[in-house]
């Protein structure tokens, strides 16, 4: 929106044209963001507090946890709204990946909303039934995929890119559409098992966004593209916009959400901003790197897949409780420990996938 204004003014100062730079953008994209979350977190608590929409907590978890119910939940509405605004203010609304990007990150918000208001609101502990939740991601996951394939205009679009190989891609064809909605329903349901304590999700996310703003940047311009020897996506570049947005937004919120936490950001949080890495890896063709980077991310969802079927098949757990943060925190490690850990791996995982630009 502003980008058409500087393009006017531009005609008549040239000075606005600064504005065409996508890193300055995306700068302004993080700052807008980061302003809108901190200027609007404590009007939203305050509302949060006054409806008493307020988190149950788990009776089988750690008991520290107990002290935390009723701290207002459904956070990621000022994360979303942040979002939201800066790039719709900062990105180019011409360009096609900017929608997507936005469009299936609000639809996977629309989803964690439902099923935030179902459990706090009308006080039902199931929630959005399991089937319907994954209807719509469905819908959503799907849906981006076969926009994105039939609006491919390059074969690189559809190719699946193997890290630290610079030869070597898989022709994927129409299983494109398939493996595009598990990376963005996957990413999606990974992030909302990690976000079980203060600060734990989203501080990974913005880490995330961070490389993936990098990619975009690298992907969207044909001679960093060419010299890394990684794909050339035209017009993905704009998605460092999105991204700076993301991490505006994640860093507004974590100012509230760090522990102990003073709102949380609920399935409308989580579930969104899990599509929103996941969609960006498909677009920049980095989706094995997303793996990497969100390392954590598919730590936690692996364990609860163990869990599950280690009880299922054995009546044994393997864990003391899953996700695995909180068998952690059964083992004795004080809440912070964990969540600055899972940091810290998170920070070499997000280093390692860097790497990938240049060790192939």
């Amino acid at each position: 929106m502003l980008l058409l204004l500087a393009d006017f003014l531009a005609e008549f100062h040239s000075g606005f044209a600064v504005f065409q730079y996508l890193t300055l953008r995306g700068i302004l994209g993080i700052l807008t963001a980061l302003l809108i979350s901190l200027v609007l977190g404590p009007v939203l608590i305050r509302k949060l507090q006054v409806k008493q929409i307020g988190q149950a907590v788990r009776q089988d978890g750690p008991e520290s946890h107990l002290s935390k119910s009723g701290t207002p939940t459904m956070g990621g509405a000022l994360i979303l709204l942040a979002i939201s605004i800066s790039t719709l203010l900062w990105g180019d609304l011409s360009n096609r990946y900017v929608w997507i990007t936005l469009i299936v990150t609000l639809l996977f918000g629309a989803v964690g909303w439902v099923d935030d208001y179902r459990k706090v609101i009308e006080k039902n502990s199931r929630g959005l039934p399991a089937r319907w939740k994954y209807f719509w991601q469905s819908v959503g996951g799907f849906g981006a995929a076969i926009v994105l394939y039939f609006s491919a205009q390059t074969p690189v679009e559809t190719q699946l890119i193997l890290p630290f190989f610079k030869d070597v891609v898989v022709e994927l064809g129409i299983f494109y559409i398939v493996f595009t909605y598990f990376v963005i329903v996957g990413s999606s349901n990974a992030v909302n098992l990690t976000d079980g304590l203060d600060g734990l999700a989203i501080m990974p996310t913005v880490m995330v966004a961070a490389a993936l703003a990098v990619f975009a940047y690298l992907t969207g311009n044909i001679k960093f593209a060419e010299y890394l020897l990684i794909p050339y996506v035209a017009g993905s570049g704009e998605l460092i916009v999105f991204c700076g947005a993301i991490i505006g937004a994640g860093l507004g919120f974590l100012w509230f959400n760090t522990y102990p936490a003073q709102v949380f950001m609920g399935d409308v949080g989580s579930l969104a901003l899990g599509a929103a890495l996941g969609i960006v890896a498909v677009i920049v063709r980095q989706e094995l790197v997303l793996l990497i980077m969100g390392g954590v991310f598919v730590m936690e969802t692996v364990s609860v897949i163990l869990q599950v079927a280690s009880y299922k098949l054995t009546k044994r757990r393997i864990f003391r409780m899953a996700p695995i943060h909180h068998h952690f925190e059964l083992k004795g490690w004080p809440e912070p420990r964990v969540i600055v850990r899972f940091w810290i791996m998170t920070v070499v995982l997000v280093l390692i996938g860097l790497a990938t630009l240049k060790i192939r």
